[in-house]
């Protein structure tokens, strides 16, 4: 029998609650996020509170937390500019990708800091980076201020995507091959964890 711990989140801290969510919702898709500022400086962020929305039409989330009520740059430009791209974070960029999680002024790019090889989109202005095995060209949808007690907590961006850019060598009839993929997932703390042993079981008819 398993032997539970029994906690209210409202007898915790933010910290605390903020531990048991990312050690316990794991492992969580990350997103790399490229977007452009009013001072049109290209920033890049990992988020790993990420996921679909929808397949009709093609929708995915974001949820940006704020610092002290203050928003980060990427929901800020998000807002502002109604465009994003989304890059699935593998294990060929990772190292790249962890590099712009570092706290940069406004006014300094990530992505260049990176090293990162800046790609043009088709169909928006924002571009994105050619290391990203899948890119996805997005427009906002929808966005929600949620949490907090004085202020929003954060901001989550529903966001369209009008056009993916997918690997050739990982593509194959329609589906993706999720071992050439070699996407990565957040764990908690400084854990990362990679695509492992894979198994099936049938749905119910």
């Amino acid at each position: 029998m398993i032997s539970l711990l029994s906690i209210n989140p409202l007898e915790n801290t933010e910290r605390e609650n903020y531990k048991l969510l990312i050690g316990s919702i794991i492992p969580r898709p990350i997103a790399f996020v490229t977007t452009i500022s009013g001072e049109h400086v290209l920033n890049g962020a990992p988020f790993s509170y990420f996921n679909i929305v929808s397949s009709n039409p093609p929708m995915i989330s974001l949820a940006i937390q704020r610092s002290e009520g203050r928003q980060k740059d990427t929901a800020k430009n998000i807002l502002a500019s109604k465009e994003f791209v989304v890059h699935v974070v593998d294990e060929q960029n990772v190292e790249m990708v962890n590099k712009t999680a570092a706290n940069l002024p406004s006014n300094q790019s990530e992505v260049e800091l990176a090293n990162f090889t800046i790609v043009e989109s088709e169909r928006i202005s924002v571009p994105g980076v050619q290391e990203a095995k899948v890119r996805m060209e997005c427009v906002l949808e929808h966005s929600l201020e949620l949490g907090g007690s004085d202020s929003p907590g954060c901001d989550l961006i529903i966001g369209k995507v009008i056009q993916f850019h997918i690997d050739n060598e990982i593509y194959e009839k329609g589906r993706i091959d999720p071992k050439r993929l070699g996407a990565v997932s957040r764990l908690a703390g400084h854990h990362y964890a990679k695509i492992g042993e894979m198994f099936s079981i049938e749905r119910p008819k």
